[in-house]
């Protein structure tokens, strides 16, 4: 059995360092040009540093912070090579990824503190919301969890049937109405199924683009207080789905979402394929919302449990670190 988890682990790497094959190339490139004929870590090293990580999406608050933690770090230490950089810049920017926590565990075969476990899924029409909704399902059901789906997402023509298929696809049961229902109607029939049934994890699919962000935050806020009325607390947990290729914009649409609902966890698509996996970094520490899941292909069982230590070694091909 640990034979069989090492192996998986060891799959699951492989697939995270190829998905972020273009970000560390580009990474890789411009750090190579930032160091070029240079012994230590200085002023312009640091300038070129700025500029690198900038440009590779990570954020200008996010590279600021990261900055002055290796600046404090060659204060500290007097002298840093510029061979030593690598190093540093990796400790550094996993100190700043957050991680879950025991109310909100990520890994799928973890207990929860109470069930049914509620889970309320947003982002914006395009990014992944629906098939990542779909994968999460088949990996909790693959770790023994009975599943729930919520089709709430009445606004969009095709994203109850879409649901519907993730839902054949990873063997789990849906409640939906059609289409134009009011989608607290339909989150709160989906939690009374869940008391009834005994499901251990819900997930609720959310409208992806309402008229205005008023209109979204409205919605979102009466979804949440009807399934509070039918399970108190719920939902336990707000699940931002981003797509990882779109950069700066998926920063834009979290500050977004941020404003009108209050975000536990990220899920972020379609990093294989991507140079802009930097945005990882850049959206989990601006907004201090720890990074659960990520996208790294489009197979079922192409979405992993985001491991800091892992995704960072991935980022800088250091196998040993993972």
């Amino acid at each position: 059995m640990a034979l069989f988890g090492f192996k998986r682990k060891e799959k699951e790497q492989a697939s995270l360092e190829a998905g972020l094959e273009k970000t560390r190339t580009g990474l890789f490139d411009k750090l190579s040009r930032a160091v070029a004929g240079k012994d230590t870590v200085d002023d312009e090293v640091l300038d070129d540093l700025e500029e690198v990580l900038v440009t590779s999406d990570v954020g200008v608050k996010t590279t600021v912070d990261i900055i002055h933690r290796i600046e404090a770090r060659v204060a500290e230490d007097k002298y840093v090579s510029t061979k030593e950089l690598q190093g540093l810049m990796q400790a550094e920017i996993a100190a700043l990824l957050l991680g879950s926590t025991a109310e909100r565990p990520a890994q799928f075969d973890a207990p929860f503190p109470s069930t049914p476990h509620v889970v309320m899924v947003v982002g914006v029409n395009g990014v992944g919301k629906t098939t990542s909704i779909g994968k999460i399902a088949h990996h909790y059901k693959r770790a023994g969890k009975r599943v729930l789906l919520g089709a709430a997402d009445t606004f969009r023509a095709a994203a109850t049937e879409q649901l519907d298929v993730w839902a054949q696809r990873a063997e789990v049961e849906i409640i939906k109405q059609y289409q134009g229902a009011d989608p607290a109607a339909v989150a709160f029939d989906t939690l009374a199924a869940a008391k009834a049934r005994d499901a251990d994890v819900v997930l609720i699919d959310t409208a992806g683009r309402l008229h205005n962000q008023i209109g979204l935050m409205d919605e979102l806020s009466k979804v949440r207080r009807v399934m509070d009325r039918q399970v108190p607390g719920a939902p336990h947990e707000v699940l931002l789905v981003l797509d990882a290729s779109t950069g700066q914009n998926a920063l834009r649409q979290a500050e977004a979402f941020t404003q009108a609902v209050d975000v536990t966890g990220l899920v972020l698509t379609k990093l294989d394929g991507t140079a802009k996996g930097g945005i990882v970094i850049g959206i989990s520490n601006e907004f201090q919302i720890p990074v659960k899941y990520i996208g790294v292909g489009e197979g079922i069982e192409d979405l992993q449990v985001f491991d800091r230590a892992a995704f960072v070694a991935a980022l800088f091909g250091d196998r040993a670190s993972a």
